[in-house]
């Protein structure tokens, strides 16, 4: 979607901060002169790959004891950094990384990555070999973190090996969802769609579990903004819709002049309170100020979620939050629920009315004119496409008894046929098996009534980031 990216500029967001520390046992420099020279370039060469990445990274350098170790972890600890990455280049004792991951109160990633596949036995003598023995200290460093109460991970290869970096690179996505949580600002505007006890959330779940921040908005924040657009403003927004949509022959023009206003006072409010997600809903009557605010917003928010400022229906924090993590990993995320399944084809169809993520469209996304809003009052335009082919995975955010959150996901893939064309994203998921049971399954998990569909396989990296979180993974 060259075209959305080109005309929605993305929202700017702190870069992922990453920690970067190489180290090695320092008795083994005046016995082996060569090695640390060897071992400094191996690490140079992992930070440059770092470097590469889009991520900020905070290189402290190689330590070779306890006391450099002490002083790395407090560098780290001041930069509060997303992830830090310990790179084990040779044996080293586990009290010289123990202090990182004690002080900085950040995840750890252990990678030891040899400098080829594997040694010339001919050739090596004790110092060559201990330029490969990066792998002796991981079990030892395992231990330690596990008796410490810290989460352990790592990725063992080799310099070259893109196999390795290609995991590294997914905790290093992960770690990019991490901040993105960390730092959001996630509007709540409206109040809860009536009866839809799944949706309630507890708002201090979010800054208790991730450090997010809610901002409660209501619909007069809203109201004001939109009150100040001007007649130019509208022209030009329309504008930019008929740019980007296909607008159908059911659309009146009355109607998309006022979704193109509403859009621009959503833009607005979006900037004011430097908004990261927005959830929403507002019921209204007898075509009252703000039920036509309500019932105008699909467009607006649909532009917003466009720009990666996810929105979602229905007062849904839980999936805003959920399409901030996708759209955090590059994968979009649209606002989804179950539509029917077809036995025929073993499909699970799959959309929702309301705000869509464009850039999971197969085509040109289209606005269809609506006179009734299923189950909510009001009329207006609505965006309707088929989701991109291929393969896609879905997020949401569970909930448990105890008020734990859960990353909850599943794999399939978009497959063409047949489909709904009443104003709706929608989508066929093949998940391989029989729709029926999928669905059992699934909702067995504490998912709740939305989630976000996102593009791509990438329950890998969602199981990472919940990792970095600290909060369950369910994969069904």
């Amino acid at each position: 979607m060259t075209v959305v990216a080109e005309l929605l500029p993305a929202a700017v967001r702190r870069k992922t901060r990453i920690g970067l520390v190489a180290g090695g046992l320092g008795a083994y420099w005046p016995q082996f002169p060569g090695l640390l020279p060897q071992l400094k370039e191996s690490a140079a060469y992992v930070s440059s790959r770092f470097q590469r990445m889009d991520a900020e990274v905070v290189d402290v350098g190689f330590i070779s004891d306890a006391r450099e170790g002490a002083v790395a972890a407090e560098t780290l600890r001041r930069a509060d950094c997303d992830l830090i990455v310990l790179f084990l280049t040779t044996y080293l004792t586990s009290d010289m990384v123990l202090p990182i991951a004690q002080r900085a109160h950040t995840p750890v990633l252990v990678i030891d990555l040899q400098p080829t596949e594997r040694m010339d036995h001919a050739q090596f003598d004790t110092g060559a070999w201990l330029a490969y023995c990066g792998q002796c200290p991981v079990p030892e460093v395992g231990n330690v973190f596990r008796r410490a109460g810290i989460p352990f991970r790592s990725v063992s290869g080799h310099l070259r090996q893109e196999a390795a970096w290609q995991r590294i690179d997914r905790w290093i996505e992960a770690a990019g969802v991490r901040a993105a949580l960390r730092h959001a600002r996630h509007g709540l505007m409206g109040h809860l769609y009536p009866g839809m006890l799944d949706v309630s959330t507890d708002l201090t779940l979010l800054p208790a579990t991730f450090g997010s921040h809610v901002e409660v908005l209501e619909f007069d924040d809203l109201r004001v903004r939109v009150e100040q657009v001007t007649d130019a403003q509208v022209a030009e927004r329309v504008a930019l819709a008929r740019e980007l949509f296909t607008v159908d022959e059911s659309v009146a023009e009355d109607d998309l002049a006022w979704g193109a206003k509403v859009s621009v006072g959503l833009d607005r409010l979006a900037g004011d309170f430097a908004l990261d997600s927005l959830a929403y809903y507002h019921r209204g009557l007898d075509g009252e100020q703000h039920e036509r605010l309500g019932a105008g917003m699909i467009l607006g928010a649909s532009l917003l979620t466009a720009r990666g400022i996810p929105a979602a229906g229905e007062y849904e924090l839980r999936t805003s939050v959920a399409q901030l993590v996708t759209q955090a990993a590059g994968a979009g995320g649209s606002f989804c629920e179950i539509q029917a399944l077809n036995f025929t084809d073993n499909v699970v169809e799959m959309g929702h009315d309301g705000p869509a993520h464009l850039a999971v469209s197969a085509g040109d996304p289209l606005l269809r004119g609506l006179g009734v809003y299923h189950g909510k009052r009001g009329w207006g335009v609505s965006v309707e496409f088929d989701v991109r082919h291929g393969p896609v995975t879905l997020l949401g955010l569970g909930q448990d008894q105890d008020g734990t959150l859960a990353f909850v996901a599943s794999e399939g893939t978009v497959v063409p046929g047949p489909l709904l064309e009443i104003g709706n994203t929608t989508s066929r998921v093949d998940f391989g098996r029989d729709p029926g049971e999928w669905v059992d399954d699934w909702s067995a998990t504490g998912i709740g009534h939305h989630w976000s569909l996102s593009v791509g396989h990438r329950a890998g990296t969602y199981a990472a980031a919940a990792s970095l979180l600290g909060i369950p993974f369910r994969k069904v």
